[in-house]
């Protein structure tokens, strides 16, 4: 991935259930990134997509009556929904059934095995068919996965092929410390370091095919099919191209998953890179969980909340909004109507809506609805850019909205302050100040653009500039509202909501 370029993907959803706010939470913030580096002028590449294979789809498929395959297409169709439901920007979608992906699962396989870190053997293991993985005694709790508690814990005796995991620990904790930014936040960099310093254990990487028939094939071995796992990870990379070489113009990437995948992504998957000498991906972004009114939100619990339904009832922006500002980013957070009701009112219907609807009918009224002159900024708009960007970089979406809301704070109190309706009825020239609200009003929306990008552009529409035309870091500069440009009222961006 060059300086010019930037690549971003989340973890693939498993196609076991409707879609859920909390991958909701995760491919916002992938496009929040995606819409942002566009702005500074990158390609971008954004990949998102379904995990199709594994016991959990079989047994489904089986349950319903169904093809595997056609069970997985009416999930996949749903998830691909999203796209428009939350306004989302990504550029690949790829399904692990997909022949491109197939193929390239074979390819990585073979070169792991030709690096000798494929072997096969008898062994007896712990494990959960929710999780798809194997469980030690100390993972479980009364006898049960923490993760999936519904579910009976399998007992497996059976042979299979395995990855010399074993073999990269110290590889692995040679590239954390050289890399203290490679998994964020630090504390799950600190999380996954003990975990491998603890040592790694070689992992199954296949099913027996007459067991469980639903996977890719292995190369030479038709008695056995990849684990689901290990054909998954690789969708990284086989949806650049990969073992294409034209794959390495947006590798290695920037990867956005859920602390309940910090194993995977960090550890399994960056060991077998090491195996297929592949490069590291470039940075691996750890979000928290959602818990609905306090409990824990998961999809074995049944107490999940459909995005579709939100944006049905609030609208796409409301949502994003909610999900990278009313929640930490880093830690769990919790949503409930309550919540997501006061984040609507007081940030968006009373705080950004508010000043832009406020801002407009004053330039109407006291300038004929025109920009003035440009005047001197007051509202020390660089020092905000560079804590908004700070924030970004960090992944502090959170903290990113912080900073956003302070500003739009700043403008609407100074525009209490100076009361310019009282002072045009006086005769006084209030044309500098409401040039300096208006620019303000155009850097808010520049910087909402990433986050809730239909308010955002209406905004700029308000201001008569083309949202396609805004790039930075030119955009943030103060001035760039030119003089005469037509300011116009717009509809209400965020109505309040019905008592």
């Amino acid at each position: 991935m060059s300086k010019t370029t930037y690549s971003i993907t989340t973890t693939l959803p498993y196609v076991n259930a409707d879609p859920h706010i909390g991958f909701a939470l995760e491919i916002i913030q992938a496009d929040v990134l995606a819409r942002w580096h566009r702005l500074k002028g990158k390609s971008v590449v954004f990949n998102t997509g379904t995990d199709e294979h594994g016991q959990k789809i079989w047994k489904n498929a089986q349950e319903a009556g169904m093809d595997p395959k056609a069970y997985c297409d009416q999930y996949a169709a749903k998830f691909h929904g999203l796209k428009e439901a939350l306004n989302l920007t990504y550029t690949h979608f790829i399904r692990t059934t997909d022949e491109h992906h197939i193929k390239a699962a074979q390819e990585f396989w073979k070169r792991c095995d030709a690096a000798g870190d494929i072997y096969k053997k008898q062994y007896q293991v712990k494990y959960c068919v929710g999780c798809e993985l194997e469980k030690t005694d100390s993972e479980l709790v009364d006898g049960k996965c923490p993760i999936h508690p519904k579910l009976e814990i399998e007992n497996r005796d059976e042979e299979n092929y395995f990855f010399r995991w074993s073999k990269y620990q110290d590889a692995l904790l040679k590239h954390y410390k050289e890399n203290p930014q490679f998994v964020m936040p630090e504390s799950r960099l600190h999380e996954i370091s003990k975990f491998v310093e603890g040592g790694l254990q070689d992992f199954s990487i296949s099913r027996l095919k007459e067991k469980m028939p639903w996977g890719i094939a292995v190369p030479g071995d038709e008695a056995h099919v990849m684990y689901v796992w290990f054909d998954a990870l690789v969708n990284y990379i086989s949806t650049l191209g990969w073992p294409d070489e034209k794959y390495a113009e947006f590798w290695p990437n920037v990867q956005v998953a859920g602390k309940d995948n910090l194993r995977q992504q960090s550890a399994m998957w960056q060991g077998m890179l090491l195996s297929a000498g592949v490069p590291l991906s470039k940075q691996i972004f750890i979000h928290g969980f959602i818990t609905a009114d306090g409990q824990k939100m998961s999809k074995s619990l049944g107490n999940v909340v459909n995005p579709y339904d939100l944006v049905s009832q609030y609208g796409t922006d409301p949502l994003r909004y909610f999900l990278l500002g009313a929640l930490p980013s880093y830690e769990d957070g919790d949503y409930s109507k309550k919540h997501f009701e006061e984040t609507y009112t007081a940030k968006l219907v009373n705080g950004i809506g508010n000043l832009a609807a406020r801002t407009a009918t004053m330039v109407e009224k006291y300038c004929e609805g025109k920009a003035p002159a440009v005047t001197e900024d007051r509202f020390e708009t660089p020092a905000f850019w560079k804590a908004y960007e700070a924030a970004l970089d960090a992944y502090r979406f959170d903290e990113a909205m912080r900073v956003l809301e302070h500003y739009v704070t700043a403008v609407n109190q100074a525009i209490d302050v100076e009361a310019p309706f009282k002072k045009a009825k006086l005769g006084e020239d209030v044309s500098p100040f409401m040039y300096q609200i208006a620019e303000a009003l155009r850097h808010i929306a520049t910087a909402l653009l990433p986050v809730i990008p239909a308010g955002a552009e209406k905004v700029l529409s308000q201001l008569s500039i083309d949202p396609a035309s805004v790039t930075l870091p030119a955009a943030q500069a103060w001035g760039g509202l030119e003089p005469g440009t037509s300011v116009k009222k717009g509809d209400i961006l965020f109505p309040r909501l019905a008592p």
